[in-house]
């Protein structure tokens, strides 16, 4: 089973890699680091490198396909040439999968028109602009039937990871956070 991870500057690291730990144990699984060209990718103040062993052009028909998010998104989805491998890979997928911002890119590649699809809050208003229909779910299916490899494969792999959240506090939603803590991160966010 081809995993292609989609990369590119400006990457949030977790999206990519959070995946890539939970995906990389399904049985059969071949993960593609794919980017425009081949090599080193940054993250947005360039402290960290990821390698995209893969160019666009040598994965053409991944199973499954990841587009994590990060600032560096909302240029990947104005790419032509990232959008349209993208939309072409989109065909011929299984399950064609966004993490945050990432849900840009498949919006400029023209794969959301029509679709319920979810994002960062601050890119809300630019999901529906690519012809989405925008909402502050945590998980939106819609379209493509996602295959999962069985809940006891899932359990195993939740296992291997030693994923049990028990957070301390309830303040990752947009719609629950003072204005102030708004303004901190959206700051933070806008930063070259």
């Amino acid at each position: 089973m081809e995993i292609a991870f989609l990369l590119f500057d400006g990457i949030t690291p977790l999206d990519a890699i959070g995946p890539f730990e939970v995906l990389g144990k399904l049985p059969g699984a071949e993960i593609r680091m794919v980017a425009k060209e081949k090599g080193e990718v940054r993250t947005k103040g360039q402290s960290l490198a990821m390698i995209a062993d893969y160019a666009l052009a040598d994965v053409a028909k991944p199973e499954i396909l990841v587009v994590p998010g990060g600032q560096g998104a909302d240029a990947m989805a104005g790419d032509g040439a990232v959008t349209d491998w993208l939309s072409r890979a989109h065909e011929t997928t299984t399950w064609t999968t966004s993490v945050c911002t990432g849900a840009l890119i498949l919006g400029g590649a023209g794969v959301l028109k029509g679709l319920k699809a979810t994002t960062h809050w601050r890119a809300m208003d630019d999901l529906a602009a690519f012809g989405a229909q925008a909402t502050d779910q945590r998980v939106v299916r819609d379209g493509k039937v996602i295959a999962a490899a069985g809940e006891d494969i899932a359990k195993a792999i939740q296992l291997a990871i030693e994923y049990a959240p028990e957070p301390p506090f309830d303040a990752g939603r947009y719609r629950n956070a003072p204005p102030d803590r708004v303004e901190r991160v959206r700051s933070t966010l806008n930063r070259p």
